[in-house]
């Protein structure tokens, strides 16, 4: 499966312990990750803004990046989320032909789906892998 992490998920494996934590380090790693310049920017400012560091120096995340495939995100062309900013996601979802976008952000959540991408919540996401 081809699947789009969102920064938010990423913040949220390396600050706790926990339902991300997991996803992020054990289950995800048997499918494609995908992102994008942009979206690795943000993660960058965050990680900076948030813990003080550069990702680099986070491990989980410079684990990650050997595992990741980085793609040029393809605009929709129209403003589709409420947050316009989250519009880079569907974006780098496109470009990488993912199948999922896991996310825990209610502007990109609300939509479900986009152009037969499937929108899920980390715990959503950890169900259907379950059901597999």
């Amino acid at each position: 499966m081809r699947v789009v992490l969102d920064t938010n998920v990423f913040t949220a494996a390396v600050v706790a312990d926990g339902l991300c934590r997991d996803l992020v380090r054990v289950r995800v790693l048997a499918h494609k990750l995908l992102t994008s310049p942009p979206l690795l920017r943000e993660l960058r400012t965050t990680s900076r803004k948030k813990f003080a560091v550069e990702p680099v120096e986070l491990l989980l995340l410079s684990q990650l990046n050997e595992e990741v495939g980085i793609v040029a995100p393809v605009r929709p062309g129209r403003r589709v989320c409420r947050d316009k900013s989250d519009d880079i996601v569907l974006a780098t979802a496109i470009a990488g032909k993912a199948d999922v976008i896991v996310t825990g952000d209610d502007d990109l959540l609300v939509l479900k789906q986009f152009r037969g991408i499937r929108i899920l919540s980390p715990r959503q996401f950890l169900e259907l892998l379950d059901r597999r």
